[in-house]
Parts: structure tokens; sequence; C-alpha cells
């Protein structure tokens, strides 16, 4: 994909200060991920919030479009090289998210499970930044399965790898459990800013 424009002296000020180092600009967000597009049924899908909590919890699809509802705006940078700006995005903040139960003190890390078992970590004060939704649309349509619908987690801080596709669990643990592409080589955190590609 061509980039819009990259990392040149003539890029706007402005925008320049805004995408990170070794990375270019893309006018469409691209659809990548491991194997196959996932096609979940939509009417049995399930988010599950389970480990360090007190009580778990468990979400349909309608369960998640009733609770409040918040439109973001962000930048996303893809461990590949891409950053697209403005994307925008409405969901559910996690602290909404959570508020049916209560986080144990022990709980220190993340794991965020997608469909076939793909798994991604992060700190707990990562997962609980303002900034951070369970997405169910995209440029004011519903999340489609190419980009991860109905839910997805959309961390913009970090890599986008970071933001889990096709979300169906978020697992709270006392101790560091590597995700998928973090336990074959990708960085522990992916601080996009801090070029944290690769461990």
């Amino acid at each position: 994909m061509a980039p819009l424009f990259g990392k040149r002296p003539d890029l706007p000020s402005r925008l320049a200060a805004r995408v990170p180092p070794g990375q270019h600009v893309v006018e469409r967000l691209p659809v990548l991920q491991t194997g196959s597009v996932r096609h979940l049924d939509r009417s049995s899908w399930v988010l599950r919030v389970t480990g360090l909590v007190d009580p778990p919890l468990r979400f349909s699809l309608e369960d998640i479009l009733a609770l409040p509802a918040t439109s973001q705006v962000s930048d996303i940078h893809c461990v590949t090289t891409w950053s697209m700006l403005d994307t925008h995005w409405m969901g559910v903040q996690i602290a909404d998210l959570l508020a049916g139960t209560r986080i144990l003190p022990t709980a220190r890390h993340v794991l965020v499970h997608g469909d076939r078992a793909w798994t991604t970590n992060l700190p707990l004060e990562e997962l609980l930044r303002d900034d951070v939704l369970a997405a169910y649309e995209y440029e004011g349509s519903p999340l489609s399965d190419e980009h991860g619908g109905p839910v997805r987690l959309v961390v913009p801080r970090l890599y986008f790898w970071k933001s889990a596709k096709w979300m169906t669990e978020i697992e709270f643990m006392a101790e560091r459990r590597l995700g998928y592409w973090e336990s074959v080589g990708y960085h522990e955190l992916g601080d996009p800013w801090k070029e944290q590609r690769y461990s």
C-alpha cells in the first residue's frame, strides 16, 4: 500500500509530530492478521472478563451496545511501519466495561484473548488508560469482520497488534504471560515512540 506521505522534510510539522520513528502514513486501514479473517456469529458472540476479578463478567454484543458509548479519534501505528491518523472509533471505555466487577489487588497483568486462541498481553495500567476501548464501530459503521468485529480492543498508545481483533476474553493475572506475537519475538510492551518492535 503506497503511503499518503512519509517521514519527509516536507511533511507538515503538525503531522510529523504525530508519526513515530520509522513509520509512514497510509490512507486506508490495512487488513492484517495471523491466519484467515474470522467470521463470528454476532448473535452468539460473548466477551468474558475472567481471572483476578470479583465477580467474573460475561457480555453479549447486546450488553456491550447497552453500555455508555464513547466516540474517539485516534492515531494508530502498526509494527509493520504504517500509521493512520485520525481514525474514528465508537465503543466502551474499559473502565465502563469493568464497572460491574472489582479488580483484585494482586492483578498486575492482562492477557487479551481473540478468536482461535490468539492472545496479546498488556500491563494492567495500559488496559485501564482512558483511550482504550472495546470498539464496535469504525468510521461510523459496525466493525467489519476484516477489522476485528464484532468487538476489538483499541489501544492507541501501543503498536496496533496490541489492539486484539475478534476479542473474546480479558483475563486478569498476577504474573505476566506473553501473548502470541510476544512469544515469538515481538516486544512485550510495543511503544511505537520508542520503536519497541521486537524483544
